[in-house]
């Protein structure tokens, strides 16, 4: 004969995952029912874990703060350079004057440069030109170089032996900051 379910003693807390299940109805067996363990508690406590999210929505908002201010530095860059870009191409046409009243006075007079006036233009020119050499003015366009279309704009053509070089340059070229602002007009030999 089987007992009946309430004879049948059972731990109250079992020291392995398997429980009797009830109602086992024949002949006395048991039947073991698998109980599976919920996950561990996660030992911190909701303080620390709270902690931990305000330290990582920190770093993400510092990590958004640093990419930002690289952001508005390259943005700073690129209008100060397009400024000063601006203003050079607003100067080429003194300097151009400038390299006309130096020929024109040198042409005039061989002791031209005894002149005060003289002299006073050449140091203003040469000055203007090395104010803006040192931030990066670049004069291309020089009798004798071979003609580069990229650098020079050909206006007149000679016949010549070889390749084609400059021949005369009637308007000096200028790059700033290694990119061409305007072409130096040129007339090309070969």
């Amino acid at each position: 004969m089987s007992e009946p379910l309430d004879a049948v003693e059972t731990d109250p807390e079992p020291e392995s995952p398997v429980d009797v299940a009830p109602g086992s109805g024949d002949g006395g067996e048991q039947h073991a029912l698998v109980v599976t363990e919920e996950p561990p508690e996660d030992p911190r406590s909701d303080v620390e874990r709270e902690r931990d999210e305000y330290l990582d929505a920190l770093r993400r908002l510092q990590a958004d703060f640093e990419n930002y201010k690289k952001r508005v530095d390259r943005q700073f860059e690129e209008l100060s350079s397009r400024g000063a870009t601006s203003l050079v191409l607003r100067l080429l046409p003194v300097l151009d004057t400038l390299d006309l009243a130096e020929e024109h006075l040198l042409a005039d007079d061989a002791d031209a440069n005894s002149t005060e006036e003289t002299r006073a233009l050449v140091q203003a020119r040469a000055l203007l030109l090395d104010t803006l050499g040192k931030d990066g003015l670049e004069r291309v366009g020089t009798a004798g170089e071979p003609f580069d279309p990229t650098v020079h704009d050909a206006v007149a053509h000679t016949d010549g032996e070889g390749g084609p070089v400059v021949d005369e340059v009637l308007r000096a070229g200028y790059k700033w900051r290694g990119q061409v602002l305007r072409p130096a007009m040129v007339k090309v030999k070969g």
